[in-house]
């Protein structure tokens, strides 16, 4: 339903910002992640958007990227972890670093996040590492299968964003245009901003 929000920033609070747009001032709860990329109170900012709607009340989500957006989606997909959950293992983790968490099985690194507890996080793992090719291309159409690199930090890579619900031929592709001997977080980071801009 929204999509983004871009205009003034006129309050942040550690899990709040309000963007006014047209004399409208739209609430989002973020993450501490997004709260440290936002600009001074009275700069421009734009953040993609979820609206989650309940019987009692309609909360807009707020993020610096649409990387943390596909993110927040996978999460709320898992069993059991609603929207504050997913916007408390996204304060804690980058989308870099869940995904280098969930392709590891390292799910205590999850269980940092406020409110977060073993079994959560050994589910959001176990549910994120089987699911594949959910997040569709934003033209619509499914690049060709490149070759996944062989070994090392990228193959790492790729099996992280596919974790993360891309394809394995979208990973591929975007971590084999990148250096493969740079670090597993840096090339995820790399290959979802490349990804993000598609």
């Amino acid at each position: 339903m929204l999509y983004s929000v871009r205009g003034t920033l006129t309050h942040l609070e550690p899990q709040i910002a309000v963007i006014e747009c047209g004399g409208v001032g739209f609430l989002c709860h973020i993450t501490m992640n997004t709260a440290r990329r936002l600009p001074a109170i009275g700069q421009e900012a734009t953040l993609y958007t979820i609206l989650n709607v309940r019987e009692d009340a309609m909360d807009l989500f707020g993020f610096a990227d649409q990387a943390e957006l596909a993110c927040f989606r996978q999460l709320t997909a898992v069993s059991g972890v609603g929207p504050k959950a997913a916007n408390a293992i996204l304060s804690e983790l980058s989308p870099e670093k869940l995904s280098t968490a969930v392709a590891m099985g390292d799910f205590k690194a999850i269980t940092r996040a406020n409110g977060v507890g073993p079994k959560l996080a050994q589910r959001v793992v176990l549910e994120l590492k089987d699911k594949l090719g959910v997040l569709p291309t934003v033209d619509g159409v499914i690049p060709p299968v490149a070759a996944a690199p062989a070994t090392g930090n990228a193959e790492e890579a790729v099996r992280a964003l596919t974790s993360l619900g891309f394809t394995a031929g979208e990973a591929s592709q975007a971590v084999g245009q990148l250096d493969g001997s740079l670090p597993v977080e840096k090339l995820i980071h790399d290959a979802l901003k490349a990804l993000a801009r598609r």
